[in-house]
């Protein structure tokens, strides 16, 4: 019989509907209940693409005898941290605090006021690799609450007051300076080993923000030394096995093995990451005219479009690493497997799959292309596909095709699931990547899907007051509160969103989302909180200015803010910007790679940021539309761009600025000077590129 997670939007909730353990989603009558039978909470945080949450449910929240014992002895509480990025914040910082370390299946015991007093991951049915097993520390905790409450309130109350002590308040530490850039630049090259490519590390995760930051900076000072970093990232990462290099998009990290060969990759896929990095791609591209970078770029965005957009116009929030196993051919009905589900299974090939697909003399010549070996690199005989270092050596043609042909094969593979709620945040740094990129490289396409993802947001995520729902699934509208990153990425979506097709409502809607960021989610100093004011009160209010796996809400918000000030001229805008940025000059050159995002948008503000208004006297004109191109692919950090009609009123800056003997014209200004108006792209792009 379901449990009462049946009713929930979030396919994570919905993955343990049917679980024998009795569980409740995060509501306050949980606690009530708690309270009531005098037992402890345990809180289970996880979401739909973890592999090891899957491991957990399987051996223990699937086991009878697990789920009646902490049915008895618990109340137990199951949360999507998509949905509720505030809870997973506060308690995994409890976690990291008490472990040194955080991850997730996160499992926390705590009493019924919400305060935690025992942590941990994922642990395992039976005792291994030093770790208990769970239904011994489900016994343990048991005796500790029935037999030492005074010490378990102790311990509860002792974290949580820690937790309360470490509230930020360095919002007014000052603006970051030239010196702040250059240290962190300084740190970064420290970090990079230069004969791989990647920052040092067993397990590399796309560093996306920091690679904005590095294209932002070569843009504004010509460093060489950041150029040559981001080269080496975006060439190491795409010729990898972390970027799928049959069907494009990125794996969510990948790990060194310890006896050399390829790295080997966490095969989910999330909207997140290829978002961010569909972007950068297209960034480096403005910046150098890379053709890897162009590929990439377009293969990435093509992913996010084919295999994560809704049937309601938004983007689904990952895909799993794990699926079926394909059955062999000659046992294979239409798209059937064996029924075991493998991590990877969907990505990886053999030899003899390669030539069952494309025949002997084509499927040897894949194998070498992407270096599959009949002993296999990676598992069962498998092998991940990377590219090889010289490419040249190969016939491009017959690769692509080589390319579309696996592509067609691989989708008679049973399918890895599909996480399909849809995150505003995610779902807004999606919309300025698919923005930008269609209009950089002509793709119409791609912009009508960023277009049909921000109809989406103000049709169903934002209410008549201008606040955002988190999540919503199916075209139903999930019942958590967005959050500052909320607010953030999908204002820099609608940003994106205005300066690519012109159109001033995009603005508008950014105006209200920041708005709320202004009365809602700042502090006193200016520093950022990661929910409002008027939010459900948790036992701490989250507070992170450090990127984690994507940008964190307040250097999003400070960067969404200072473009938005540039767009109008705002003063409570600007000043907000100026003063969430005082956390790079405190933390840019000791933590530079946790706070990329923050550190991209303080080069946008030593560089102004610069305001360029198009005019025209039509939008589609021929002259208008090369002027508009040439602004959107101008190199210059944070530049905002209006284009419009001459005597239009959607964008402030196109007040006051006339064509120019009746021709289409540019205006550049920043930090309250502007240059004389140009009527030829070329001299724009100087003007922009310098």
């Amino acid at each position: 019989m379901p449990n009462r997670l049946a009713q929930a939007t979030s396919p994570y909730l919905l993955q343990h509907a049917d679980n024998p353990v009795d569980w409740w989603p995060w509501e306050t009558d949980a606690f009530e209940e708690a309270r009531r039978r005098d037992v402890p909470v345990f809180l289970s945080v996880g979401y739909s693409a973890c592999h090891w949450c899957h491991v957990m449910a399987h051996e223990s929240f699937e086991d009878d005898d697990t789920a009646a014992y902490m049915n008895e002895h618990f109340v137990s509480v199951k949360v999507d941290r998509e949905e509720r990025p505030d809870v997973d914040s506060v308690y995994m910082e409890a976690v990291q605090a008490a472990t040194g370390q955080g991850g997730w299946p996160m499992s926390v015991f705590m009493t019924p006021d919400g305060e935690p007093f025992y942590f941990g991951t994922y642990f395992p049915p039976g005792p291994r690799h030093g770790m208990p097993s769970f239904q011994q520390v489900l016994e343990g905790v048991h005796s500790a609450w029935t037999g030492r409450r005074d010490e378990v309130g102790e311990v509860a109350a002792k974290i949580t007051r820690d937790l309360a002590e470490r509230e930020l308040s360095i919002g007014a530490a000052g603006l970051p300076t030239e010196e702040t850039q250059a240290l962190a630049l300084l740190q970064l090259t420290r970090d990079i080993d230069p004969a791989s490519g990647w920052f040092k590390g067993d397990t590399k995760f796309p560093p996306s923000m920091v690679i904005e930051f590095l294209l932002r900076h070569h843009a504004r000072t010509g460093s060489v030394a950041a150029l040559e970093m981001v080269e080496g990232l975006c060439g190491a990462m795409a010729r990898s096995s972390l970027y799928d290099q049959v069907g494009g998009g990125f794996h969510r990290y990948v790990l060194t093995p310890r006896a050399g060969g390829p790295l080997v990759p966490h095969f989910e896929k999330m909207l997140y990451d290829n978002a961010l990095l569909c972007r950068v791609y297209a960034h480096l591209w403005r910046a150098t005219g890379s053709d890897l970078a162009r590929r990439v770029a377009l293969e990435t965005a093509d992913f996010l479009v084919r295999e994560l957009r809704t049937p309601e116009g938004g983007f689904a929030s990952a895909l799993d690493a794990d699926s079926e196993e394909a059955a062999p051919r000659e046992a294979r009905h239409q798209k059937g497997g064996t029924g075991r589900h493998v991590e990877g299974a969907y990505y990886v090939w053999t030899p003899a799959q390669l030539r069952e697909v494309l025949g002997d003399a084509d499927g040897e010549l894949a194998a070498a292309y992407f270096g599959v070996t009949e002993e296999g690199t990676f598992e069962h005989g498998s092998s991940v596909l990377q590219l090889p270092q010289s490419e040249g050596v190969f016939d491009a043609g017959r690769i692509e095709g080589i390319r579309e042909r696996l592509l067609a094969a691989r989708a008679e593979r049973p399918a890895p699931g599909r996480d399909d709620k849809v995150v505003a945040a995610w779902n807004g740094l999606a919309i300025a990547a698919l923005a930008e990129t269609g209009a950089y490289f002509d793709r119409p396409d791609l912009v009508e899907a960023a277009v049909a993802a921000a109809d989406l947001m103000v049709r169903l995520h934002l209410d008549d007051h201008a606040r955002l729902t988190r999540t919503s699934r199916d075209g139903r509208a999930g019942g958590n509160a967005g959050v500052l990153e909320d607010y953030a990425d999908v204002a820099e979506g609608f940003l994106a969103l205005a300066s690519v097709t012109g159109e001033g409502v995009w603005l508008e809607f950014a105006g209200l989302l920041l708005d709320h960021v202004l009365i809602r989610f700042t502090g006193e100093d200016g520093a950022l909180y990661d929910t409002a004011a008027d939010s459900e009160r948790l036992i701490r209010r989250p507070q992170d200015p450090t990127d984690n796996a994507t940008p964190s809400g307040w250097t999003a918000a400070a960067g969404a803010l200072l473009s938005y000030a540039a767009h109008t001229g705002a003063e409570p805008h600007r000043t907000a910007a100026e003063r969430a940025l005082g956390v790079v000059k405190a933390l840019g050159p000791r933590v530079p790679r946790f706070i990329g995002w923050g550190l991209a948008a303080a080069e946008a503000l030593l560089d102004g940021p610069r305001e360029i208004a198009v005019v025209g006297p039509a939008l589609a004109d021929d002259a208008t539309t090369a002027l508009h191109r040439t602004a959107l692919l101008g190199t210059a950090p944070g530049a905002v761009v209006a284009a419009g009609v001459e005597g239009s009123e959607e964008f402030p800056l196109l007040a006051g600025r006339p064509l120019v003997d009746g021709a289409p014209a540019a205006y550049v200004c920043r930090n309250f000077t502007c240059d004389a108006p140009t009527t030829e792209a070329e001299r724009l792009r100087t003007a922009l590129n310098s």
